[in-house]
């Protein structure tokens, strides 16, 4: 198998995530003891928020292309950024590195495309609702239109990712709340709902919804899983 790169910490609840299911794609592909060869960089999650509310994505950028290139240096042959917001500074990871940085967008875009939506809902930060990056990446590349909630909707909605959700805390009234929210997406087009946060999968897991989901980290995942095993036998 090949060596993948993960930029995590973001929130690291996330990065759990993607590590266990990046450990678990390999042992079912592969059988017996195989599990995934990974490099992880953490962040302190902390300080990316911090530049994320005072508008400084040029420093965020360069923080994570210094990670990036130092899981370069330790031998990653790509990089998957365990992040959808973050996705905003992908271009500067890219031009830091000379490794391939596997794009979440694309992961999406790939999945909807696939599955015939050209009409989908956006749930996440309000930065990857209200910001052109993920948005234009799906229409330019997969012709994608892409609903949001309303002003209000948003707001809450990154309320809850960052107040509870990186923090652990899955509440029902939360819950509750992003169903509300897609029925109303729902009602406007949507033909199916993109969870744009990798912490909102953790909060709708086993929940019957409004619209089928297209979950960003489990899509994520499966491009990471299908370039770490590109040269693997899938024998058991």
């Amino acid at each position: 198998m090949r060596l993948l790169g993960v930029l995590g910490g973001m929130s690291w609840e996330s990065t759990v995530t993607y590590y266990r299911l990046l450990n678990q794609g390999v042992r079912e592909r592969l059988g017996g003891l195989h599990s995934a060869p990974l490099l992880l960089h953490s962040v302190d999650f902390a300080g990316i928020a911090a530049l994320q509310r005072s508008g400084d994505w040029d420093a965020a950028g360069r923080q994570l292309a210094e990670a990036a290139r130092g899981l370069e240096r330790a031998g990653a042959g790509a990089l998957l950024l365990a992040t959808n917001t973050m996705h905003k500074v992908a271009a500067s990871i890219e031009a830091a590195v000379g490794i391939p940085l596997l794009h979440i967008g694309d992961a999406v875009g790939a999945a909807l495309r696939e599955l015939g939506v050209r009409r989908a809902a956006l749930l996440g930060t309000r930065f990857t609702m209200a910001e052109a990056f993920y948005r234009e990446r799906l229409a330019a590349r997969y012709g994608i239109q892409v609903l949001v909630p309303d002003a209000p909707g948003m707001a809450e909605i990154d309320r809850i990712i960052f107040a509870e959700l990186c923090q652990g805390r899955f509440l029902d009234g939360s819950r509750a709340f992003y169903l509300k929210q897609l029925e109303r997406l729902a009602a406007r087009g949507a033909q199916a709902a993109i969870l744009g946060c990798t912490e909102i999968g953790l909060l709708l897991d086993g929940v019957s919804t409004p619209l089928p989901l297209v979950d960003s980290s489990e899509r994520h995942v499966a491009m990471g899983l299908d370039w770490l095993l590109a040269e693997a036998p899938s024998a058991r």
